[in-house]
C-alpha cells in the first residue's frame, strides 16, 4: 500500500506491541506521537518506557511506526508517526498535562506552527468525549483526515 505523503513503515524494540487490558482504570484514550529531529524511534521507544513506568497509565497497544513527508511547513524531514492506546484513571485535562510534561522532557521547543519537533503527542480520542475549548479538541482535529493518524490506527487490532 502506498499513499502520497506515505514512505514506509518501521518497527522497534515497543512498536508494534500489543498487551491485555487492567481492571482499575476508569478511561480509555489513544495518543498520537509524532516527531523528525534526530533519532525518532529510539526517543518513541524511550517515551514507551516513561509511560509504563507511570502507575496512572497501562499501555494496551502500539501501532507499528509510520514515516511520512511533513505536512503544512514542508521544508523539514520526514515525520515518523505512530498511535498508542492506553488505560488511565487521570481525566483528559491531566493526560493533557502529563503528555506536555513529557514532551519538553523530550526536549520539544515550540517555535511556530507545523514546526520541526523532537515528540510531539496528540490525544486523539478520550474514552469517547467530545470537548473543544482552547486548550483541547476531542476528538482532535486530525483523527480521522491526517494520514499520520489513520495509517496507524488502522494497523492496531484493539482499536477498531
Amino acid at each position: 500500500m502506498k499513499l502520497a505523503g506515505m514512505r514506509r513503515f518501521e518497527k522497534s524494540v515497543f512498536f508494534p506491541r500489543v498487551l491485555n487490558y487492567k481492571h482499575g482504570f476508569k478511561n480509555v484514550a489513544v495518543l498520537g506521537l509524532g516527531g523528525n529531529i534526530g533519532e525518532v524511534k529510539k526517543r518513541f521507544d524511550r517515551l514507551y518506557r516513561a509511560l509504563q513506568n507511570d502507575k496512572r497509565i497501562h499501555i494496551v497497544e502500539s501501532s507499528e511506526i509510520l514515516v511520512n513527508e511533513a505536512f503544512g511547513f514542508k521544508e523539514q524531514a520526514d515525520f515518523y508517526n505512530s498511535a498508542v492506546l492506553i488505560q488511565t484513571s487521570l481525566s483528559a485535562r491531566n493526560l493533557l498535562k502529563v503528555t506536555a510534561n513529557l514532551e519538553r522532557r523530550f526536549g520539544r521547543i515550540r517555535s511556530f506552527k507545523d514546526a520541526p519537533r523532537t515528540l510531539d503527542i496528540d490525544i486523539l480520542y478520550f474514552s469517547g468525549a467530545s470537548r473543544n475549548d482552547a486548550r483541547l479538541t476531542l476528538p482532535h482535529v486530525g483523527a480521522k483526515s491526517r494520514l499520520s493518524v489513520i495509517l496507524p490506527l488502522g494497523l492496531m487490532k484493539r482499536v477498531r
